[in-house]
């Protein structure tokens, strides 16, 4: 039911006790850094407190440059902000610099959640480093990205600290039922990237998802939000549009009800359209790609 109004951003609580905002704001391929520094500013004054970025976007100096601005002029505190980067697979040797590259980029001493990127290289190895970062306090959280179910399995049968998240593609076309049963099984929340598939499947526009928002007087891209939301999914839409990203904010006064999440359920394709990391080409071209040189 539409309860009309604006409604306060909702949190979920981590398996370590940490709270964080349900919505974030992703800054995946903002690659203009003056554009990544206005929009993040933007984000924050739009309501996001959750950023997330990456060290292989090559963009934590500007989003830095943008909290450093939105606390200047007390827009927020830091404790209010929830900040997220993540691990290369080029690092996972390195993993102490490539914190410490990051927190100085960000121009914080503490990061709210630090995740590995890709279940590949010596990943066990990597979180093992970033264990001791979260005992030490510079990481309040940790977890991973890209881990299927197996995957995600045999890290929390193997690692001393379970993931607080693991951040998988998911979407109406993609929906990963068995990734979210083994998360919750473990107490790992799921972060959806790409909640909007990239655009693709017309989900801007699709009938169903358009005629279900028609009943709460939302679009097709909110009721897509709000259905991750539903599951108990994080969800971190980009845009760098201010009056996207105020659309993208304004789904916490609606609430989907069983016969939409099953229509929802209905276009569910069961697999990737945007990365396959069961292709071995998949596989080397991202131990190709580089954070840094």
């Amino acid at each position: 039911m539409n309860n009309g109004g604006r409604k306060k951003m909702e949190f979920v609580t981590l398996n370590n006790g940490l709270k964080m905002p349900m919505e974030g704001f992703g800054v995946y391929q903002v690659t203009n850094l003056l554009e990544c520094e206005e929009a993040v500013y933007n984000a924050i004054l739009a309501g996001y407190r959750l950023i997330d970025t990456a060290s292989v976007y090559r963009n934590e100096e500007a989003v830095g440059n943008a909290i450093r601005r939105a606390i200047e002029e007390k827009i927020v505190t830091r404790e209010e902000l929830f900040i997220t980067t993540k691990l290369w697979v080029q690092d996972y040797e390195n993993v102490q610099e490539a914190i410490e590259s990051s927190l100085k980029k960000l121009g914080i001493d503490y990061l709210d959640l630090y995740l590995f990127h890709h279940s590949m290289g010596d990943y066990i190895g990597a979180y093992r480093v970033m264990e001791q970062n979260y005992k030490e306090g510079k990481l309040k959280a940790i977890g991973v990205c890209n881990c299927y179910p197996h995957v995600l399995t045999d890290i929390c049968e193997t690692v001393e600290i379970i993931p607080a998240i693991n951040q998988i593609e998911l979407h109406p076309f993609y929906q990963q039922p068995l990734a979210l049963e083994v998360a919750e099984e473990y107490g790992v929340v799921c972060e959806a990237w790409g909640p909007f598939a990239e655009g693709g499947h017309g989900i801007f526009s699709h009938p169903v998802l358009t005629e279900i928002g028609n009943k709460y007087g939302k679009t097709a891209a909110q009721v897509a939000l709000r259905w991750n939301v539903d599951r108990g999914v994080v969800i971190i839409p980009k845009s760098v549009h201010k009056e996207r990203m105020e659309q993208n904010m304004d789904i916490w006064n609606f609430k989907l009800n069983e016969e939409d999440m099953q229509k929802i359920a209905e276009l569910d394709t069961g697999k990737s359209e945007i990365n396959n990391h069961f292709d071995p080409e998949y596989v080397k071209h991202i131990h190709t790609v580089k954070a840094h040189e």
